[in-house]
């Protein structure tokens, strides 16, 4: 039997940013965001509930550097995720700004990564995208990876699991519509914190919500 429930959606991220202050800002444990459904299962002869929490699908897109980076490439760590293109005229040069100053706080942490995924593949190739992050100060991909792929996918796994915007639209500037989102995600897979990334003071909050869970 399977009883279903339903949270805050963040599918609509620009409401999200206007009404809700950013994850952890008043609260010591982030919550799990997303839809989410309680299963029921008969164990023993008892009834056993069991809460299941919206989780990024499988994924399987190319770094920098031309490595695989899936699901086993993060599992067991705390990662930041958002969606870009390398010749966006507009918001993406503010949100790296930002993303620099995530990644200088825990670049050398082990547990932690950062996913930047361009929603124009075909025209961020690994070689692109490695000039691109040699450009902002980022040797190499031990840390911070920049993913191509199927145009699709990336368009999906946006939409669908991170619950961001991203798409090409060729009525906004540059060719493609995404937001500004910063998604802070856990070890497990499940959304911990939305964030704008182009507002030094959410980027602010975001570091502080990162060691809640590193430890978790």
């Amino acid at each position: 039997m399977k009883t279903r429930f339903s949270i805050l959606s963040l599918l609509l991220i620009p409401i999200l940013f206007s009404q809700c202050k950013p994850a952890g800002e008043n609260n010591t444990t982030l919550p799990k965001l997303g839809n989410w459904h309680v299963d029921e299962k008969t164990v023993d002869g008892k009834v056993v509930q069991d809460t299941v929490y919206h989780k990024i699908a499988d994924f399987s897109f190319t770094n920098q550097d031309g490595e695989t980076i899936d699901n086993a490439s993060v599992n067991g760590k705390v990662y930041v995720a958002d969606f870009f293109f390398t010749t966006c005229p507009t918001i993406c040069p503010i949100m790296k700004k930002e993303m620099i100053r995530v990644y200088e706080k825990f670049g050398n942490n082990p547990n932690f990564k950062i996913l930047s995924h361009t929603i124009d593949p075909k025209h961020d190739t690994e070689e692109v995208l490695k000039d691109y992050a040699q450009k902002l100060g980022i040797e190499n991909a031990k840390t911070w990876n920049f993913l191509t792929g199927e145009a699709e996918k990336i368009y999906e796994i946006g939409q669908t699991s991170y619950m961001t915007t991203a798409m090409e639209d060729q009525n906004e500037a540059g060719g493609f519509l995404h937001s500004g989102a910063f998604l802070l995600i856990d070890q497990k897979g499940h959304i911990r914190g939305v964030y704008d990334g182009t507002k030094s003071d959410q980027v602010d909050q975001l570091i502080k919500d990162i060691p809640k869970i590193l430890g978790e």
